[in-house]
């Protein structure tokens, strides 16, 4: 098998892990590419992704985001397929597909990848007042038969107690609507349904279930939220000090020149056997439409996901192009992108073209 065959690219908006499970994670294709899921109040596959996807190893998060933490290590795939957590054929009886106690793993679906969710605990909330919204993103077009939007009853406490389906109100839903009637978003469309409740405080959890259209393909989303709380931070705030698991490995980069730009390099964290990434791309002195950067590696790596750029592989030489919302560049502006990879966490000959 050439070695072009045994590089597995796929794309991320997003974004697309933890070491020994390092060697067995596959990203989905991408926001563009694939389904969708509930990213605001962000459900807990997602705001994991969002909070920690480029920092996934950092120490801090078990401390910071415990039930992240015990996720990540769990199965990462969770998190980088943010956008698969669904069932097919379950016809619309969605009580009797999905036990109680599994309502956020959607009883358990894709052979376990998503069971984490399932696990009680204090799971990081959004801050949200009585009348709020929740917004379902569909990177694949597939608009809905329905959704439905269901929140915990008052008394309910997540922090303790498992899901159950005699947990929940029905809130807020919309019946069918094509994709052609959501809003339009960098990657896909989305889609915002209204929720007005009184007297709500404390915390709480919610509950959407959608109906794709294209097939009988149910997605399933628990999100926490805090009514008329706050949201504890996910980083840590100036005083504290940095992770302890520095680069391994410094920097390198290519010479900027006018209307072109910079490919850096950088090693984030490394482990037996794989590694993860990150390029900075800076334009030159002049403003870019776009960029391409190519890594040249030594031999023997692979790279098995990637996210905020296109990634493609020729041999050893890994090429990535800009996604569409972090291709154009003010003059000295910068962006990253990022990968996880296998194999010796050697630098490779790092170059960026730009389009201008």
């Amino acid at each position: 098998m050439s070695s072009s065959l045994r590089i597995r690219i796929l794309i991320s908006g997003l974004a697309g892990i933890v070491v020994a499970a390092l060697a067995a994670v596959v990203l989905p294709a991408g926001p563009a590419a694939a389904h969708g899921n509930v990213t605001g109040p962000a459900s807990r596959n997602y705001g994991c992704y969002e909070r920690w996807g480029s920092k996934f190893q950092d120490p801090t998060m078990a401390t910071l985001d415990p039930m992240c933490w015990q996720a990540w290590q769990a199965d990462p795939n969770a998190m980088w397929n943010w956008n698969g957590l669904f069932r097919e054929g379950v016809a619309g009886n969605h009580q009797a597909a999905i036990p109680d106690g599994q309502l956020c793993s959607a009883g358990r679906t894709q052979s376990g990848r998503y069971n984490a969710m399932d696990t009680v605990g204090d799971w990081t909330p959004t801050s949200v007042g009585n009348s709020f919204n929740v917004r379902l993103f569909d990177g694949a077009l597939h608009g809905a038969d329905y959704i439905r939007v269901y929140v915990t009853k008052p008394g309910f406490n997540p922090v303790t107690t498992a899901l159950k389906w005699s947990d929940l109100d029905l809130v807020s839903q919309i019946g069918n609507t094509p994709a052609a009637q959501w809003t339009s978003v960098s990657g896909g469309v989305q889609i915002d349904l209204p929720v007005a409740l009184s007297g709500r405080t404390g915390r709480a959890m919610v509950y959407t279930i959608w109906q794709a259209s294209h097939l009988d393909q149910s997605y399933y989303f628990c999100s926490d939220v805090a009514f008329g709380g706050t949201t504890p931070p996910t980083t840590p705030p100036p005083s504290t000090p940095p992770p302890t698991t520095p680069p391994t490995t410094p920097p390198t980069s290519t010479p900027p020149a006018t209307g072109a730009c910079t490919a850096t390099y950088a090693v984030t964290s490394s482990w037996q056997g794989g590694f993860q990434g990150e390029v900075k791309v800076t334009a030159g002195p002049a403003a870019i439409k776009g960029w391409t950067v190519s890594l040249a590696y030594p031999a023997g790596q692979t790279i098995q996901q990637g996210w905020n750029a296109t990634v493609s592989a020729s041999g050893s030489t890994v090429t990535a192009v800009n996604a569409s919302y972090n291709g154009a560049l003010a003059a000295g502006a910068s962006t990253t992108f990022g990968f996880i990879g296998s194999g010796a966490s050697t630098v490779p000959a790092a170059s960026c073209r730009a389009t201008v």
